[in-house]
């Protein structure tokens, strides 16, 4: 059966270490005449081919992504045509540019177009070898000399600056990971970086007017993006995440991954006391072919080992840009590795900063993976999809100035790449 484009579905796909993700969404008039995202369904699969969020091999990629697919479309019950793809921030660079334009009108009033124009004047830096522009993100304004600007359309002025921060992407990477949803048999509406993705649906404007980071522990990696003046500030990778508890899980207990992961998920928990109550399990109940008797007290000693040693790397980042225990709006947690008992207790001592989960905001939904923070990179992906149409109201300031300007080239060049 042939599909037909379903302009009115939105799609976000997330293609993790661990497993592949896809939400769907749609934007429904209220009574009210306001606009409000729903999303429809959710759905993960396993991920085969991908490793610390490199494809490492296409066929298995374009596999997970299709079963992931199918068993979307069966919950939503019609086909999926397009999708917002989200690009993990291992490879990714990020590189302040500014852009100078003089203004066009003979008014000397600042319009749309020339923003626009300073902003192509900011994007054309000689960027590295084999990497694209995926994003141009304005940090401020300036009109003849008068600096730290928000929006200068309609104001008065003959010279417009900008200074940006300029998001490139391996192209190389890109070109695997677009050609692997295209083999599954999706068209890409566009690429976004994950981490502004989460932020897009966990964060609140007054939380990045404020300042706040945004950490979203994945699997092989954690990612996070730091915001002041609702701009974005920082972003990063650190090559750790919740793979790597479940590995000290099992090397500690001599048991197999799979019981390890069971443990974490079931048991685990982040506490920097030794727990009072001597609870003990055995890994006989968990699948393991003996009885093997383990102290959860040692259990908790590992996972707050290895979760403590991933906030300091994080907050060896926020060190880097001076905001280590400098963010008012605090730390907001999202990912699957996020799920994992007493973190944000844990956090508010290790990082010395208010935290809280990263719950996608301002949406309804018929699927309780909502409210599954291992679906906030999907998640995200929709919202921004329906920020990028302009059919959805509210979200961060930089995302109505940059999606279709600093997408339109990339755009093209994705469609170089359909077989």
């Amino acid at each position: 059966m042939s599909k037909h484009r379903n302009s009115h579905l939105i799609g976000g796909l997330d293609i993790g270490s661990s497993a592949v993700r896809m939400a769907v969404g749609q934007v429904v008039e209220k009574e009210d005449g306001e606009k409000e995202l729903q999303i429809l369904g959710a759905a993960e699969y396993g991920s085969e081919g991908v490793n610390k969020g490199k494809i490492e091999s296409i066929e298995d990629a374009v596999s997970s992504i299709s079963a992931c697919l199918e068993r979307c479309e069966r919950m939503v019950g019609m086909p999926i045509v397009s999708v917002w793809v989200g690009v993990p921030s291992q490879h990714v660079l990020v590189q302040p540019s500014k852009g100078v334009v003089a203004v066009s009108k003979a008014n000397s009033e600042i319009a749309e177009e020339d923003v626009q124009r300073a902003l192509d004047a900011a994007k054309s830096i000689a960027t590295p070898l084999n990497y694209e522009v995926l994003h141009v993100l304005p940090r401020s304004f300036g009109v003849d000399g008068q600096l730290a600007l928000k929006d200068p359309v309609g104001m008065t002025g003959v010279r417009l600056e900008v200074d940006t921060s300029i998001v490139l992407g391996s192209s190389s990477q890109l070109k695997n990971l677009t050609k692997s949803v295209y083999r599954a048999g999706l068209e890409i509406d566009d690429l976004a970086l994950s981490i502004l993705a989460v932020a897009e649906a966990a964060a609140t404007r007054r939380q990045k007017e404020l300042g706040t980071a945004v950490v979203n522990i994945g699997g092989a990696s954690t990612s996070l993006a730091v915001f002041e003046e609702g701009e974005l500030l920082h972003t990063a990778s650190v090559p750790l995440g919740s793979g790597n508890i479940t590995n000290d899980i099992a090397i500690g207990l001599r048991t197999s991954v799979d019981i390890a992961e069971r443990i974490k998920i079931e048991y685990g928990e982040c506490v920097l006391e030794p727990l009072a109550k001597k609870e003990e399990i055995d890994l006989f109940d968990l699948g393991s072919e003996k009885h093997e008797i383990v102290k959860r007290k040692y259990l908790c000693e590992i996972v707050a080992a290895r979760m403590e040693e991933i906030l300091q790397k994080v907050d060896e980042q926020l060190r880097q840009v001076q905001r280590s225990g400098l963010l008012p709006a605090g730390v907001i947690f999202s990912g699957a590795g996020a799920k994992l008992a007493g973190l944000v207790e844990f956090s508010k001592r290790v990082l010395r900063l208010p935290s809280a989960l990263g719950y996608p905001l301002g949406l309804m939904s018929v699927t309780d993976k909502v409210n599954d923070l291992g679906f906030a990179t999907a998640i995200g992906m929709v919202k921004w999809g329906a920020q990028a149409a302009g059919e959805h109201s509210g979200g961060v300031s930089f995302l109505d100035k940059t999606m279709g300007r600093a997408g339109g080239k990339l755009k093209k060049w994705i469609k170089t790449l359909i077989p």
